[in-house]
């Protein structure tokens, strides 16, 4: 493809280890790019981690260089845009009351009967991110050598997957990271989230670029490369600096 009008980026585990904070080097690959192109980063993680990981991470940044970056938490049911101020909700797809109720309660019974509810997790289990329920098996706050060795197969979060959205037909239920489980509003999901900044930006999903590290058919990041979005697979935030190196070099 000819040089990308636009930039997206996964956040955990493809710009900063799992719930950490962006490295000073992804920080300035990013200044550096906000100053050729627009950047957007999408992942299931809600706002404050995205001001704790990303924001807080970059800076200072003038109105016109922060005007560039989109910032879509909780896989697109969050679009924040700079208003000159501050980042602030384009649009929140929020869930109801009772559709919070029934997520958490089916995540619960399902996650036990299944035996996958642990009794001693790194922090909450259960999260209410307003438009998006999460379910993280070891916990919030669980290291990230203990997440990738939980389910390296992927079958326990499919078989709780399975178990939840048979109980939640009229949500959407999917696998999110190494250990989580997300659910928002039907039909929602990262690919959602690049439909709705095409629509915003005018920029084309075929002039943007996708870095993601869950790209393999029935990962989270999968619904982003299936709709057509030129993709880049990555092994970490290290192998995201490294080939954003080759990228900047063309730009």
């Amino acid at each position: 493809m000819t040089s990308p009008a636009l930039v997206a980026f996964d956040l955990d585990d493809t710009l900063a280890p799992s719930k950490g904070p962006i490295d000073a080097r992804i920080a300035a690959q990013l200044h550096a790019l906000l100053a050729k192109v627009d950047v957007a980063i999408i992942s299931g993680g809600n706002e404050t981690q995205f001001r704790a990981q990303v924001i807080a991470r970059l800076g200072e940044m003038d109105d016109a260089i922060a005007a560039r970056l989109h910032l879509l938490p909780t896989c697109g049911t969050r679009y924040l845009r700079h208003d000159g101020t501050d980042f602030a909700a384009l649009y929140a797809h929020d869930l109801s009351a009772q559709q919070k109720d029934d997520a958490l309660t089916a995540l619960r019974e399902e996650a036990e009967r299944l035996g996958l509810w642990e009794t001693e997790p790194w922090g909450d289990i259960l999260e209410d991110r307003g438009s998006q329920i999460t379910f993280s098996a070891l916990g919030q706050k669980a290291p990230r050598d203990a997440k990738h060795d939980w389910d390296p197969s992927g079958s326990k979060r499919e078989a709780l997957r399975d178990a939840v959205a048979e109980r939640l037909p009229d949500l959407e239920v999917r696998s999110g990271g190494s250990t989580s489980i997300d659910i928002t509003l039907a039909g929602i999901d990262k690919a959602y989230g690049m439909r709705k900044l095409a629509e915003h930006t005018r920029i084309p999903l075929s002039s943007m670029l996708f870095y993601g590290d869950r790209l393999d058919e029935g990962g989270n990041d999968y619904p982003v490369l299936a709709i057509g979005v030129p993709s880049v697979a990555v092994e970490g935030w290290e192998d995201t600096a490294a080939k954003l190196d080759e990228l900047l070099k063309t730009l």
